[in-house]
């Protein structure tokens, strides 16, 4: 995507969430015409943007072609609220493990092929990352990523793995599919996977899943530092996460 498509496509979004807001505020309805004017926008470009958001459900439309906030965003909301309730469950833990070890402790979920850091106990001890809540890191070169993608289905991991577009970040950035399918199935049976310096120059990462009351691994918790330090107390830092990774996947199943 070059320079000009990406500020297109930053624009649509804007327009996309005023749409919502403007919908938010109207609960009884908005026509394309109404919501054109009162955004200022061209009524065709409106008209494609809101038919889209229709069709993906994301608004409804009644017979007076009146436009509502759809099903879609219900349910995103609801993915949301459990989030915040799952965060409430599983931040104590990363708390323990952070005042165990002293390192940073990050909790993160599956979003397409990336990683979005959903919560973060930071360690008082000096690390360099720029991993923070609401931050978006590819899947393949991150421990949350790669225990995730590990739990996955053999079919829905290679449909996965088709959409990413591999990029070497560091040194030992894994950009070969095959060896990445191979170092996955070893954490699989492992239960953990290791981000050595694959996103970040000098960090290191132990991450274990977290399965959900379906059996599913869509969220995991991780621990980081520097290299030289974490590596000096893997083994307990290991047993430990194994060991967390049970007890709430027990509180979640």
């Amino acid at each position: 995507m070059n320079y000009k498509e990406r500020k297109m496509s930053v624009k649509s979004a804007e327009r996309v969430l005023e749409i919502f807001n403007l919908l938010a505020e109207n609960p009884m309805g908005l026509t394309c015409k109404e919501i054109s004017q009162k955004l200022g926008y061209a009524a065709s470009s409106t008209f494609e943007l809101l038919k889209t958001l229709e069709e993906n459900n994301y608004l409804l439309v009644n017979e007076n072609k009146k436009y509502f906030l759809g099903m879609m965003l219900i349910r995103l909301g609801n993915i949301v609220s459990e989030n915040l309730d799952l965060k409430k469950i599983i931040k104590p833990h990363l708390l323990e493990i952070m005042n165990t070890f002293l390192e940073t402790t990050f909790l993160g979920m599956i979003t397409e092929n990336n990683i979005i850091y959903i919560d973060k106990v930071q360690s008082n001890q000096t690390v360099s990352t720029n991993a923070n809540i609401g931050s978006i890191k590819p899947a393949y070169c991150t421990g949350l990523g790669k225990i995730i993608l590990a739990n996955m289905k053999e079919d829905k991991l290679n449909q996965l793995l088709n959409t990413i577009k591999f990029e070497k970040y560091t040194k030992n950035t894994i950009i070969d599919k095959g060896k990445l399918k191979e170092e996955l199935k070893k954490y699989k049976k492992k239960g953990y996977a290791i981000d050595n310096e694959e996103i970040e120059e000098g960090l290191w990462c132990l991450a274990v899943p977290i399965y959900d009351s379906s059996f599913e691994v869509k969220m995991a918790i991780s621990i980081s530092g520097p290299k030289e330090r974490m590596l000096s107390k893997k083994e307990k830092i290991k047993e430990f996460m194994l060991k967390k990774s049970k007890e709430i996947s027990k509180l979640l199943v």
